[in-house]
């Protein structure tokens, strides 16, 4: 038997983007050659896909560590640096992820998507991109930048339209074995199963529902007792629950009471969880029912708007209609829960990166600030205009441009050139 394996941490890391180059043409009988370093490639991405034909997480049980290939450097002659080879891990249908440190989710992938879930670095410009008509051998370029990484959470929430939901020695199990093809371990005893059971319902007309066996709850589940969370993250998905119950009370319990526990587990899980319409299966018949305890069920799911059948799944009495209820209320229902990103990473805008992106050279008495960046802000800005002006100052002080230039040697009256816009430095 194959391990189950549903919620697990790795570690991510994009690839770091290839320095530029510093090169300079050098041919025979060419008069002029001037500079030619080429740009660094970007590095790798890491990229969740799809894989419908994986069902567990077991694979990253021994495998945690997940680096993604690094941008080559530039080369002279203009030669571009190779990007890095995204890094793509294809993980089970449902699998959500989360940030780890946060906890927040970042993409759910319930359908056929990719997702970045790091971006590689970007690669640094050679010396070709720093060269003006006032300096025309710049001797420097930008190095690459590194790639994002991160601790993230799998989770695998399973894509099933209809839940099992029940305590333990329900049912459940001999009940998908009468309505799927899915042959469940059946037993006379708790926690017969240990982990999801997915079933594919056939109905009339080529259509389907899947259908999941899911894991018995105890009471105190909602807050991780017995089988707890594991059970309880797979119904999130569940458009409707089919709640089996020993209406016989063979167990010694109360149905009434096993209801009301099941639902309360739900409810400290997650509230919205009661929102979602249930079918009460009341199985057992086989072994007789109290009168006065199936009406108390039947005032009970009157109240709450919830459908109720008796059955008895081990004689395959009366499953027919319960499933054929679960099929016509589907159709009534929106389709499968997908969670919503909620994790925004940090936002790495060019200038709080100018520490790295930001070259401050002198040559004569001009010193030159410089950068990828900074040539595309410095286009944005309108220097007839105050307002424009203070923001301008604004970035540059704050992006630690201004400490840059301190701390490169300018010095107040030093002439200062940002491609093409040329001062007086005023600390």
């Amino acid at each position: 038997m194959a391990l189950f394996v549903d919620k697990t941490d790795i570690f991510i890391k994009a690839g770091k983007g290839g320095n530029g180059a510093v090169s300079f043409r050098r041919e025979k009988y060419v008069a002029k050659g001037g500079p030619d370093g080429g740009d660094g490639g970007h590095g790798g991405n890491i990229v969740f896909t799809v894989d419908e034909g994986e069902d567990t997480l077991v694979r990253f049980r021994y495998a945690r560590k997940f680096i993604a290939e690094n941008g080559e450097d530039g080369r002279g002659k203009r030669f571009h640096g190779k990007n890095g080879e995204d890094l793509v891990i294809p993980v089970p249908p449902g699998t959500v992820i989360r940030d780890k440190q946060t906890g927040l989710v970042m993409f759910d992938m319930s359908r056929d998507k990719r997702f970045i879930a790091a971006k590689g670095g970007r690669g640094g410009w050679g010396n070709t991109h720093f060269a003006t008509p006032t300096r025309q051998i710049p001797r420097f370029a930008n190095p690459g930048l590194p790639g994002e990484e991160r601790e993230i959470t799998l989770e695998i929430k399973m894509l099933a339209d209809v839940g099992l939901i029940g305590l333990p020695s329900v049912g459940k199990s001999t009940f998908i074995s009468r309505a799927s093809a899915a042959k469940p371990k059946v037993a006379a005893y708790h926690f017969t199963t240990l982990s999801p059971v997915l079933g594919v319902v056939r109905l009339p007309g080529e259509r389907h529902f899947v259908m999941a066996d899911l894991p018995g709850l105890i009471e105190g589940a909602g807050e991780g007792a017995g089988l707890g969370f594991e059970f309880l993250r797979h119904v999130q998905r569940c458009r409707l629950f089919i709640h089996v119950v020993d209406g016989a009370g063979s167990e010694g319990r109360d149905p009434a009471e096993d209801i009301r526990t099941i639902n309360r587990e739900l409810e400290r899980y997650d509230p919205a969880l009661l929102s979602r319409p249930q079918i009460i299966a009341l199985n057992k018949e086989d072994l007789g029912f109290d009168p006065g305890v199936v009406e108390e069920i039947r005032k009970m799911c009157e109240e709450k708007g919830w459908q109720l059948f008796t059955l008895s799944a081990q004689n395959n009495d009366g499953v027919q209609r319960v499933i054929d209820a679960a099929a016509s209320l589907l159709e009534t229902l929106p389709a499968l829960v997908e969670f919503e990103p909620e994790f925004i990473p940090e936002e790495k805008h060019e200038e709080k990166v100018a520490a790295q992106r930001t070259t401050v050279t002198q040559e004569g008495d001009t010193w030159f600030v410089e950068g990828e960046w900074l040539a595309q802000f410095i286009q944005k800005i309108n220097f007839s205009d105050r307002d424009d002006v203070r923001f301008f100052q604004r970035v540059m002080r704050e992006a630690g441009v201004e400490d840059a230039m301190r701390n490169a040697g300018v010095k107040d009256g030093d002439t200062v050139n940002i491609y093409g816009l040329e001062f007086d430095y005023v600390y």
